[in-house]
């Protein structure tokens, strides 16, 4: 029996700077439908973002989910009884979720801090191309390096 088909979601832009893109980065960071938390601790983090790098916080973040964005990632393919890591090209609206997963992901693994500081650390480091989030990125891309010789398997692509 066939999937049903998911449609794409229309977002709306966020209240304060009426952008997409955080948007859907507040619904990633969102927990148990509190999503006016979530809010909180996205606008606190582009505050502090501002303070400490006297950036706007809204660019800094845009140009860290650029930098954490993966290009390539490798996909579990089974050929003829094996499993080979094919690495294929990211599509862009993956290219965000991974992103935001990632450096969501990051922000919580860290200890001792309201989230609101950890995210704007993280954020201020992707930004500058360090931190966990940018680490992840660098290990999905060496992944995929090591994997060139299969790209062969990959399936074909019509456009």
């Amino acid at each position: 029996m066939r999937k049903k088909r998911q449609y794409k979601r229309i977002h709306k832009p966020d209240v304060v700077h009426g952008n997409i893109a955080v948007t859907r980065f507040i619904n990633y960071l969102m927990e148990g439908g509190k999503k006016t938390t979530a809010e909180k601790v996205m606008y606190d983090a582009l505050d502090a973002i501002a303070k400490s790098t006297k950036l706007d916080g809204l660019e800094v973040f845009l140009k860290a989910m650029e930098n954490v964005a993966p290009q390539v990632e490798t996909m579990s393919r089974r050929v003829g009884g094996a499993n080979y890591q094919i690495p294929e090209e990211v599509r862009p609206e993956r290219k965000f979720v991974l992103a935001a997963r990632w450096i969501i992901g990051a922000a919580r693994a860290k200890k001792g801090k309201p989230m609101a500081d950890k995210l704007a650390e993280e954020l201020a480091a992707a930004y500058k191309n360090d931190g966990a989030a940018i680490k992840k990125k660098l290990d999905v891309h060496r992944m995929a390096e090591a994997n060139r010789a299969f790209a062969h398997f990959a399936r074909k692509r019509t456009a």
